[in-house]
């Protein structure tokens, strides 16, 4: 990544949508900002459930020439016709995923704090790699990808990364220079206008 290009914003739903409400708040974020991709994030593996919600974000992504991705369900993806799948555990699906979808299709991994994890997603087709959380958190073991190693892969790896997981203005300002993309989700759905919970994420940087 050239060091004056800044990174890209990739947006995660939240882990459960209201399609009464959500459409039009990612509609407005898509309006306001220049996303590359939305991820859509839902815990629910009601086959039903992801296929309505992946119907309406499409609606709004479509009209907006951004790329949508699925968690994990890439079988979905191709039926549905979205634009790839992300991988949640690590590489070892990489493969599988790229021969279902085709070259052309979007597949990325999320690789948690391992860079070695990150390197055999890679050499498996991943188009990005995903890392996090990049800030600080109290979930999971408490592990956080650290700034090091986003710096170590942008020096060392032409896959394009993803800082991921409780993100802060501090924390994107600290990595902007050393990812190709911020993935932003839980830090702006919950405020009454994520448009403008996006902005003031990024008001470091802009």
């Amino acid at each position: 990544m050239a060091e004056t290009e800044p990174p890209h914003l990739y947006l995660i739903t939240p882990s459960e949508i209201e399609l009464s409400r959500f459409p039009a708040d990612l509609a407005a974020v898509l309006d306001d900002h220049d996303i590359a991709c939305v991820r859509l994030a839902l815990s629910s593996h009601d086959e039903d459930v992801l296929c309505r919600a992946a119907d309406a974000c499409r609606e709004v992504t479509t009209l907006r020439d951004v790329a949508l991705v699925i968690d994990t369900h890439f079988v979905l993806a191709e039926r549905l016709g979205l634009d790839g799948v992300h991988l949640t555990d690590g590489a070892r699906t990489v493969r599988k995923a790229r021969k279902a979808l085709g070259p052309d299709a979007i597949v990325g991994a999320f690789c948690g704090t391992s860079r070695h994890e990150g390197m055999n997603a890679g050499e498996s087709g991943a188009d990005y790699v995903s890392f996090g959380p990049a800030g600080v958190s109290a979930l999971g073991d408490g592990t956080q990808a650290e700034a090091e190693l986003f710096d170590w892969w942008s020096q060392m790896i032409e896959v394009p990364v993803v800082a991921e997981g409780a993100l802060d203005a501090d924390t994107i300002r600290n990595l902007a220079p050393r990812t190709d993309f911020f993935g932003i989700g839980e830090e702006i759905w919950k405020a009454d206008t994520p448009s403008d919970a996006l902005k003031a994420l990024l008001s470091g940087i802009n």
